[in-house]
C-alpha cells in the first residue's frame, strides 16, 4: 500500500471515530414522539391521472400546471396524507435534489463517509425542530423513495433536506438565490390595503421547479394556512394564514455554517401556524436558533403593514419603515442590529442585492397607486435601472428568468396570486383563503368532487406575460441550451464549432455572461485575440457582481500580456 493511500485511510478512520464521538449517536437514536398517533397508512383514491383523494385531503392539478393540495388533521395525519397524495411528486423532487450526489460520489466508501458527515453535520437539528413537525416529517417519510438510503434512512433524510434551502443560501455566491420582495399599503396602494409581492429565486435546476404544489393546510392546532411548496417539504418559503399573516424569505450573507439547527422554513411555518400579528411573529422568530442569515418579510392584515425580521446565528433585528407606507427587501439587512455587520456591508458592496433594491424603489415610485396587476408587472420586470437592457437571465433584474415562483398577497382580503410556469411569466392563479377554508367541512371525509372544483378563483387570475410568445423569449431558451453546450465543452476540454459561440451571443446580446463564457472557451483553447475581444465586450455590459467584474478584468490583463 502506498503512503498516500495509507494516510488517506488513516484520516478517514480517525474522522469516523471523531464523528461518532460528537453527539451523533443521540441524534441517530432520536425518533419523534409517536404515542397517540394512528400510524396506519391512508388509502388513496385515484380519480384521474391528475386528481387523487384521501380521507384527510385531496390533490388536483389545475389547467395552469399547478398542483393544488388540501390536507387536514393532526401532525401525523397531515404528514401521512401529504405523503400518500404526493408520493410521485415527492420522489421526483428527491431525485431532482439528490440525483447529482450519486454521480459525484459513486464510491461506496465515499458514500459511507458522506452518510457519516451528514449525521455529524445535522447532529443538533433534532434538538431544534418542534415535536409536531418531526411527527409530520415522519409521516411524510413513510412515502419517501428507497433510492437514497445511502444518504440517510427516510425520516432522517427528509429532516435533513429541510435544511437544503438554508445551505443553498449559505452558498449564494454559486447563484442559487437572489430573492426580491416588496410591500405597500395606505396611500401607496389603490384601495389603501396591504399588497406584498415576491420572487423566490431559489434555483436547483429546471426539474426542481417543474412540479409546484400550492398547499392548503388545516391543522388541528393553530391557524390554517397556504404555502407554495414542493414534494417532501413541510416548511414554508412563501405563504399566508387565515389571520392575514404572510411570510416570505430572503437570504442574507452567511458564512458556511458548521452545524445545522432550526431550518428557516420551519421557523416561517411556525409563524404562519401560530401568529396572528407581527408582534407574535417576532416572538416566535426570536426563540428559534437558526444556522444561516435570513430576512423574513412579515405582512399582517391586523396591523395593516409589513415588517422585516432579520435573523442570523448570532444576531437578531427588526426593521420597520418610518414615515413611509412602502417596504423593500432584497438580500441584505437594514435594521440597526446589523449596521456594523461586516458581512452585511461586504454583501451590499459585492453582490447584486443593492442594485435590485434600487430597481424596486424605481419601479414602485413609477406606480402612483399599486394594485395586484402592477405588483405582478414589477415581479416580471427584466430590465435594469433606468430601463437599461441588461440581458435576459441577469441576476440584477427582478425577473431573473429562473425563479421557482412569484407570488402576490392581499392579506386583508385573504387573497393570493401564484405564478405558473415558465418562471413568473405564466398565468398568476388566484386563491381566496376565506372561500377555501370555510368551504370544506373539516372533520368529515373529503368528497372526491371537492377535489376538482374548489380551490382557485378563476375570475381573479392575472394573464400570462406576452413575453412568453415573443422571439426574445425563444432566443433566451436557445441561449440557455447553447450556454450548457459551451460550458460542457470548457469543463470536458473538447472542441466545439466556433459558430456556436456567435450564436450564443446573438441569442442574448446584452448579457455580459454570453461574452464571458465565450472568452473562457477561447482562452482555454488559446485563441487569445478572439478571447480578448469577447472579454472586452463583456466588460461593457452590466456585470452581475463585483467578483465577476474583477474576473473579467483579470482575463483582459492576462490576455494583453500574452499578446
Amino acid at each position: 500500500m502506498k503512503l498516500e493511500q495509507f494516510t488517506y485511510y488513516v484520516i478517514c478512520l480517525l474522522g469516523i471515530v471523531f464523528l461518532n464521538s460528537c453527539g451523533v449517536s443521540k441524534s441517530l437514536k432520536d425518533t419523534p414522539k409517536l404515542s397517540g398517533y394512528d400510524l396506519k397508512k391512508p388509502e388513496r383514491v385515484k380519480v384521474s391521472d391528475t386528481t387523487f383523494a384521501s380521507n384527510n385531503g385531496f390533490l388536483n392539478k389545475n389547467k395552469q400546471g399547478l398542483w393544488e393540495l388540501y390536507v387536514e388533521g393532526n401532525p401525523m395525519e397531515i404528514g401521512l396524507t401529504t405523503g400518500v397524495l404526493t408520493q410521485e411528486l415527492f420522489h421526483k423532487q428527491e431525485n431532482a435534489l439528490l440525483s447529482k450526489v450519486s454521480e459525484m460520489v459513486p464510491s461506496k466508501t465515499k458514500q459511507y463517509l458522506l452518510r457519516k458527515f451528514l449525521a455529524w453535520y445535522n447532529r443538533k437539528m433534532y434538538l431544534n425542530v418542534k415535536e409536531e413537525y418531526k411527527a409530520e416529517i415522519y409521516g411524510l417519510s413513510q412515502f419517501a423513495s428507497n433510492k437514497y438510503e445511502y444518504v440517510a434512512e427516510p425520516y432522517r433524510r427528509i429532516l435533513y433536506l429541510h435544511g437544503a434551502h438554508d445551505i443553498g443560501h449559505a452558498l449564494q455566491d454559486l447563484a442559487l438565490v437572489g430573492c426580491s420582495s416588496f410591500a405597500a399599503w395606505g396611500d401607496k396602494t389603490q384601495d389603501g390595503k396591504l399588497i406584498i409581492g415576491r420572487n423566490f429565486d431559489f434555483y436547483a435546476g429546471d426539474e426542481f421547479a417543474e412540479e409546484k404544489i400550492i398547499a392548503f393546510v388545516n391543522p388541528d392546532e393553530g391557524h390554517s394556512f397556504m404555502s407554495v411548496t414542493w414534494g417532501g417539504m413541510i416548511g414554508v418559503v412563501s405563504g399566508m394564514n387565515n389571520q392575514g399573516i404572510t411570510v416570505t424569505m430572503n437570504a442574507g450573507k452567511s458564512k458556511f455554517p458548521l452545524v445545522a439547527k432550526t431550518p428557516i422554513s420551519l421557523v416561517t411555518r411556525e409563524i404562519l401556524q401560530y401568529a396572528s400579528t407581527i408582534d407574535e411573529a417576532i416572538v416566535i422568530a426570536k426563540k428559534r436558533q437558526v444556522f444561516v442569515s435570513e430576512s423574513i418579510l412579515v405582512g399582517s392584515a391586523k396591523d395593516k403593514k409589513a415588517t422585516i425580521i432579520e435573523v442570523s446565528p448570532n444576531n437578531f433585528g427588526v426593521y420597520d419603515v418610518v414615515n413611509s407606507n412602502q417596504l423593500i427587501c432584497s438580500n441584505h439587512f437594514q435594521s440597526k442590529a446589523y449596521e456594523n455587520d461586516k458581512n452585511n456591508a461586504e454583501h451590499i458592496l459585492e453582490s447584486h442585492s443593492q442594485y435590485r433594491y434600487e430597481r424596486m424603489q424605481e419601479l414602485l415610485s413609477e406606480e402612483l397607486k399599486l394594485n395586484v396587476s402592477s405588483a405582478v408587472a414589477i415581479l416580471r420586470n427584466k430590465e435594469g435601472l433606468n430601463e437599461k437592457p441588461i440581458g435576459y437571465g441577469n441576476e440584477k433584474a427582478l425577473n431573473q428568468l429562473l425563479a421557482h415562483h412569484g407570488i402576490v398577497f392581499k392579506p386583508e382580503d385573504l387573497q393570493v396570486w401564484v405564478s405558473s410556469n415558465p418562471y413568473q411569466l405564466g398565468e398568476f392563479v388566484a386563491y381566496d383563503l376565506n372561500k377555501i377554508f370555510n368551504g370544506i367541512n373539516k372533520g368529515h371525509q373529503i368528497k372526491v368532487e371537492q377535489s376538482q372544483n374548489l380551490l382557485s378563483s378563476k375570475n381573479l387570475n392575472i394573464k400570462k406575460d406576452a413575453f412568453v410568445a415573443s422571439k426574445a423569449f425563444t432566443d433566451y431558451q436557445k441561449y440557455r441550451e447553447l450556454r450548457t453546450k459551451v460550458l460542457a465543452a470548457i469543463h470536458q476540454q473538447h472542441k466545439i464549432d466556433y459558430t456556436l459561440l456567435s450564436e450564443m451571443q446573438k441569442s442574448n446580446p446584452e448579457y455580459w455572461e454570453a461574452y464571458y463564457i465565450s472568452g473562457k472557451y477561447l482562452y482555454e483553447n488559446e485563441y487569445y485575440t478572439a478571447a480578448l475581444e469577447a472579454f472586452t465586450i463583456a466588460n461593457t455590459k452590466e456585470i452581475t457582481t463585483l467578483t465577476d467584474k474583477e474576473n473579467v478584468s483579470k482575463y483582459i490583463k492576462k490576455l494583453k500580456r500574452k499578446l
